[in-house]
């Protein structure tokens, strides 16, 4: 079982394609991979520095016009090797979960969420198998 890096940082807009924008012109970030969910209602776009595989940053739009609770920044997520053993792993520990089931992204990315000790939202992610 290994914690391996933080996987990326989630953050809310408003208008993706600005968002887009911004952190590719004026950050100098790429668009590394794009995805809709929820029949158009969620987009996700991430952002990162050319092809490395470190930390990157996750855009999060949704249809609803207003931000939640948790603010413009949504979530930190860390990247793990194995989904299915962090899972049990923080259900032994008695942790909060905020979704009760390992979810599973179009491109094969595996994740769930969970609360820190403020309710911050931590989210493990193995991604996809290439």
């Amino acid at each position: 079982m290994a914690r391996t890096k933080i996987e990326h940082i989630g953050i809310m807009v408003t208008d993706m394609e600005r968002s887009i924008a911004f952190y590719r012109d004026v950050v100098g970030m790429t668009l590394k991979d794009s995805l809709t969910l929820n029949g158009g209602a969620t987009k996700l776009a991430f952002m990162g520095f050319g092809q490395n595989p470190e930390s990157e940053i996750e855009l999060v739009w949704f249809a609803e016009s207003h931000f939640p609770a948790e603010g413009r920044v949504h979530h930190l997520a860390i990247t793990v090797d194995d989904i299915d053993e962090e899972y049990a792993r923080i259900q032994k520990l008695g942790l909060e979960f905020k979704n009760k089931d390992i979810q599973t992204l179009p491109n094969g990315a595996k994740y769930f969420f969970f609360y820190g000790p403020d309710r911050e939202s931590v989210e493990f992610m193995q991604p996809a198998a290439n």
